[in-house]
């Protein structure tokens, strides 16, 4: 980690997370999460391959997938990220949708020992306040086997366990429907023309379509 910038370290994280699905990241995409030119993606992956040990893959119009060097990286940022959003909230009293920003600006620079530190302070979690799997200290992500809730039909029923998503406005939006880590759903219908969701959350229903059931993920009962 030391030898790795800030930079760095931001694309790795990026390029973890459009490839945990299985599939290689395209330039273009990394561009658009990191909101630079897709030129510049390129000559930065290319240097990335290069490096001894190379922290991605790179093949011309295939994509780009992390080396081991390179994954074990990611995690250790992400795991940074989220042991510190965890810690702004619980010891803070931030709330979930300010500490993204101030996770990024502080995952750069804390050292190993604080962040030993803060997570036995924390009782060692497994996640993060928004429901996002913590990677273990020796660097492994546990798995998840939650499914989004668009997944999801009548009558099924299960406990909400993680939001994807960074924007605040989105966040607190969730939060007022109810669909925070932890909350018990049901699904009441389904349409399948638009594919919206009737979820109860407690004693309230709501119509939910795929911008908010893609984002929220449920073990289901």
């Amino acid at each position: 980690m030391k030898q790795v910038t800030t930079s760095v370290q931001d694309y790795l994280k990026e390029i973890y997370d459009l490839t945990s699905s299985g599939t290689p990241a395209s330039t273009n995409d990394i561009a658009r999460r990191l909101e630079i030119k897709p030129g510049s993606v390129t000559g930065m992956v290319q240097k990335l391959a290069t490096t001894r040990p190379a922290l991605v893959q790179y093949h011309k119009h295939q994509g780009v997938t992390l080396t081991a060097t390179g994954k074990k990286n990611a995690l250790e940022v992400i795991r940074h990220h989220r042991l510190l959003e965890t810690w702004l909230v619980q010891t803070l009293g931030y709330s979930w949708d300010e500490v993204h920003d101030e996770a990024c600006r502080l995952e750069h620079v804390i050292s190993e020992d604080f962040e030993r530190r803060i997570a036995a302070a924390l009782g060692n979690p497994t996640r993060d306040p928004h429901g996002d799997l913590i990677p273990t200290e020796d660097l492994t992500m546990p798995t998840d086997k939650s499914q989004p809730l668009s997944a999801f039909r009548p009558t099924q029923k299960g406990t909400v366990v993680r939001v994807h998503g960074e924007d605040p406005a989105f966040l607190r939006h969730v939060e007022s429907l109810g669909l925070i880590p932890g909350a018990r759903i049901e699904v009441t219908a389904h349409s399948p023309f638009d594919h919206n969701l009737t979820v109860k959350v407690g004693s309230k229903s709501n119509v939910l379509g795929l911008p908010i059931t893609g984002k929220v993920y449920v073990e289901i009962d």
